[in-house]
């Protein structure tokens, strides 16, 4: 008997382990375990996407919560140490960048326990970044870094890191978008919101670079505000950058805020949106595959493939620089049905990774 530990912690986690699971399911002697460290511990941030995934209710969960980097880091590696030594796994698998993966990294590392990344060798070269930093240890300390586009392996290489520890399976998170798509335009979230039709952009922002100072986080909503006198803009607020607005007492005349969504609305919005702003890593990719074109708020991406060979571009977490680009997007509509995917982007990047886990020696297809 085989045993795999999945851990997910956060929303992109679960996107991410969805897909592993369902390809593991194929293999025989193979028992899997998924811990939810609970770092995110909002109902409609994690539990609802369990259900909308199809993702088995966890078997462990360590109830992290919040708290500083160092409070959740050190809750999460206390917490996962026991469910270690009650499993005793071939491997444990993390996901992508949150603060779980890397603290179950490295209890796991420090046990003698294989180690699997998915999604790794991710770099935007930006250390203020906390993600940038937990990805740069975890890679460090993982046995087999499974990269979701070819610039991740370059990435890696130069770090240093033995080409037989790399391997690249694709984009994950495509798997489970592609397999969900038609589920999630089912939900008709563009008619349910009373924009079907209509030209709208849909806006998510939570980095702290964007919503933590308020002169930063003013100009951004003023921006908004002022594209929002041209089009639609729904912006699916974090808790995090409501609680912000509220504290710093700001508004978004013109802009319509709703609540987080679950994934299905989210894809169901996205798929049919004008354009999307956002600081989200996954959105980036998501919008890439739909074709639709996406402006992202931050000065630097671990996805840079998704500019040179998808929809997205750069801009400036400020308000001009928002009003700007969604002029230019408007100005030069995009060809959807021209887009292209990234290679690996073809929803099969979950039976690559079981494939190179479970059977090492077979060339993944």
């Amino acid at each position: 008997m085989t045993t795999i530990v999945h851990v997910v912690g956060a929303r992109p986690n679960f996107m991410k382990a969805a897909p592993v699971l369902r390809a593991m399911r194929a293999f025989p002697g193979v028992r899997q375990v998924l811990v939810h460290t609970g770092q995110h511990y909002d109902q409609l941030m994690s539990d609802a996407f369990f259900d909308e995934l199809d993702l088995p209710t966890p078997d462990e969960h360590l109830g992290a919560g919040s708290g500083t980097h160092a409070e959740q880091t050190a809750k999460i590696m206390l917490g996962f140490e026991p469910v270690l030594d009650r499993y005793t796994p071939q491997w444990v698998i993390v996901y992508g960048d949150v603060n779980s993966t890397v603290a179950c990294a490295l209890v796991a590392a420090k046990k003698s326990i294989r180690v699997a990344h998915v999604e790794a060798g991710l770099r935007s070269r930006d250390r203020t970044m906390p993600e940038e930093l937990n990805r740069i240890v975890t890679d460090q300390l993982a046995d087999l870094l499974l990269t979701p586009s070819k610039d991740a392996d370059v990435n890696l290489q130069r770090e240093g890191i033995p080409s037989e520890r790399i391997q690249f399976v694709g984009n994950v998170m495509v798997d489970t978008l592609l397999h969900l798509r038609n589920r999630a335009a089912a939900r008709q979230a563009p008619l349910t919101l009373g924009v079907d039709g209509t030209p709208y952009a849909v806006v998510t922002l939570h980095r702290p670079s964007n919503v933590d100072r308020a002169d930063t986080l003013e100009s951004i909503l003023s921006g908004l505000s002022e594209v929002a006198r041209e089009m639609i803009v729904l912006f699916a607020v974090h808790p995090r950058t409501r609680q912000r607005m509220q504290a710093f007492g700001l508004e978004a005349p013109g802009v319509r805020l709703l609540e987080p969504m679950g994934y299905l609305d989210t894809i169901s919005l996205v798929d049919q949106a004008a354009l999307v702003l956002t600081d989200s890593g996954g959105l980036q990719e998501e919008t890439t595959v739909l074709g639709v074109p996406c402006l992202t708020i931050r000065p630097n991406t671990e996805r840079p493939i998704t500019i040179t060979e998808g929809t997205n571009q750069l801009v400036a977490s400020s308000g001009r620089a928002i009003v700007e680009a969604v002029t230019g997007v408007r100005q030069s509509p995009h060809d959807r049905a021209r887009s292209r995917r990234p290679e690996g982007w073809d929803g099969k990047a979950g039976e690559r990774i079981a494939t190179v886990i479970l059977s090492p020696g077979t060339p993944p297809a």
